[in-house]
């Protein structure tokens, strides 16, 4: 069982090194989405695939992956049918850090996260967000990934 210390941010603005970088396209569905911050994903990350076991809220939340074969991906897939999220993530340093810019596409289209992963809750305090970095969403359970599969952008009314 692994320990995720991750935080979210909006995006102000690009940054201009993502133009050089090649981002790579992530299809996540979500098999349960229950109150409390329980979750179960499926993600296929070009030819890997994935599920995922995330427990609890904001800064810090237990996660367990396991790797999966490309059938059992697909015969899972149909079961997240309402609750799935397209994205294009793009890796890039942040200072020591490294930072995982994710644009979503088709009913989110427009919305555009940043993370950066930590190896303590200290680490995290201390990061200082670069400029382009915007609001400081962590905890705020609305972009979270499950809530944006079931529920959209935070403010619109769109299912």
């Amino acid at each position: 069982m692994g320990i995720e210390i991750e935080r979210k941010f909006l995006v102000d603005r690009l940054p201009s090194s993502l133009a050089h970088l090649t981002g790579v396209v992530i299809h996540q569905g979500y098999l349960i989405a229950a109150e409390g911050g329980v979750e179960l994903r499926i993600r296929q990350k070009q030819a890997r695939f994935f599920q995922t076991i995330k427990a609890g809220e904001g800064l810090s939340r237990m996660e367990i992956e396991i790797e999966l074969s490309e059938h059992q991906f697909r015969q899972l897939w149909p079961y997240t049918d309402g609750r799935r999220v397209i994205k294009t993530r793009y890796t890039l340093p942040v200072g020591n850090h490294t930072a995982e810019l994710d644009r979503f596409e088709d009913d989110l289209a427009g919305l555009v996260l940043v993370e950066v992963e930590f190896s303590s809750v200290d680490a995290s305090r201390q990061f200082a967000p670069p400029d382009w970095f915007g609001a400081d969403v962590t905890e705020d359970s609305r972009y979270k990934n499950r809530q944006l599969a079931v529920h959209g952008i935070p403010g619109d009314e769109t299912p």
